[in-house]
Parts: C-alpha cells; structure tokens; sequence
C-alpha cells in the first residue's frame, strides 16, 4: 500500500496567555491508502488537533503534512479549499446539515462545489441515498429524521464525490449503541468498498475495534500505534459497477 497521509516532526502549540499549551509534541505518522484507521484518545489528548492538521484545518507550530502528495502545510487557504473539495470528505459528530435543505440537496452539495451539473449531481446523491438505505427520505429535511438518518445523510454526503480521504470526527457520538453499531459498518463497507482512506477520531474504544490500525494519543504524543487482528473485507467491484454506482466525474 502507498502512503497517503505523512506526517513529520508535526508540532502545535496553543498560547492562552502568558501559557503554552502543548497540544502535539513532534508527531511522525505514514497512513496508507485504503487503511481504516483509528486516531484514540481521551477529552484534552491532542486528537482532535492532529485531525485538523490532516485536514489543513489549522496550521503547525512546527513540522510537516502532506496529504495525497501535497504539503498541505504550506498551502494556501484559498489552494486548501480547493484540495478539501478534490480530495477529502467530512462525517462530523453533530451532522452538520444544512437544515433548510433535503437530503438529496445536502448529499449533492460536494458536487455543486466541484461544479457537477444539476443532472448528473442530482443522480449521484440519489444513488448515494439508496446505498445507505435512505431512498424513501430524499425529500426529508433533517428535522425530519433521526439522528441514525441524519448520520447516514452526512456518511453519503462525505462519500458522493468519491475523495481519496474521509475524516469522521467522533461519527458516533450522539448516536445509541445499535445506531452506532450500523454506522460503523456502512462507513468502513462504504471505504473498503472504493479502497478509500478513513481515519476515525474517537474517544470510544469500542469504536477502534472496527479499524485495521489504532494509533492512540495520550497528551500530543502518540503511545501506541498497531495494527489489528481484523481481517480486511474485500469485495470484487466492477468498474462498470463502480462508475455508475458511485464515482461521478465532473
């Protein structure tokens, strides 16, 4: 497997004040593509920093990120959106849905940005919707469903533009163990299905147990990483099948 994500020498500090926080101390971490991994750790252990490091949502102290070949870390703001929009997709704890939107609108919203015409944006997240078994919700607002629904809406809106990364942020944070359990299984069935990259920040060691790799923080410094016993599913896909299910060229 080729590397896809690489970090090194990664340092953030915080100042509040007259104090330095040190969230990440020299961080050094190679993801490979297609790997399921899973960034643990507790409330103040420096995940959700790093996750904004590998997303280019905040810059280093000091140290390097480089992300599909790119030194995000160097990049522009304005170069940055455009990489986010290419290469990653998001699946957030809190859904971050748009609420005056359907789900089909939500889902086919990564499209618009990449400048998919309305037919063909509209198809996809149809398709998307189907695949997490949201078919008769398309014309549902997010107050109209529940948070299990609200969650698979914003797995197929991270999927339908078929980036090379997906970052979920505590996925199944505000869902109960059932909802989370058929969460868990469609984003990883989702990643290995197109051989996608997902990295998972949790505090939930529950949660870990669904990934090939656990890379545990504790205070910005990474304690243990290794690899699981899970076995990785694969399923022989077609690219006739691939192409008209999923992956949409604008």
């Amino acid at each position: 497997m080729k590397p896809i994500i690489k970090v090194e020498n990664l340092r953030k500090v915080y100042r509040l004040g007259s104090e330095r926080v040190v969230a990440l101390d020299r961080i050094n971490l190679v993801i490979h593509e297609g790997e399921i991994c899973c960034i643990l750790g507790t409330s103040g252990s420096g995940k959700s920093t790093l996750l904004n490091m590998l997303a280019g949502l905040e810059r280093p102290t000091a140290g390097s990120v480089t992300v599909c070949g790119v030194r995000i870390s160097e990049t522009s703001e304005k170069k940055m959106a455009l990489f986010r929009q290419k290469n990653l997709g998001f699946v957030f704890q809190s859904y971050n849905l748009l609420n005056s939107q359907t789900a089909l609108e939500n889902v086919a919203l990564p499209l618009v940005f990449k400048g998919v015409g309305k037919r063909k944006r509209i198809l996809a997240a149809k398709r998307m919707l189907k695949a997490v078994d949201l078919g008769t919700r398309m014309r549902h607002l997010p107050s109209q469903m529940s948070g299990g629904q609200q969650q698979r809406v914003g797995i197929a809106r991270a999927f339908v533009a078929h980036p090379r990364v997906v970052f979920a942020d505590e996925p199944t944070g505000n869902l109960d163990s059932k909802t989370t359990i058929e969460v868990m299984e469609l984003m990883c069935r989702m990643a290995r299905e197109h051989k996608q990259t997902l990295v998972i920040v949790t505090h939930d060691s529950e949660i870990a147990e669904y990934a090939d790799r656990v890379i545990h923080l504790i205070d910005g410094n990474i304690v243990d990483d290794r690899y699981t016993d899970k076995k990785i599913a694969t399923e022989e896909i077609s690219e006739e099948n691939t192409a008209n299910e999923y992956e949409i060229k604008a």
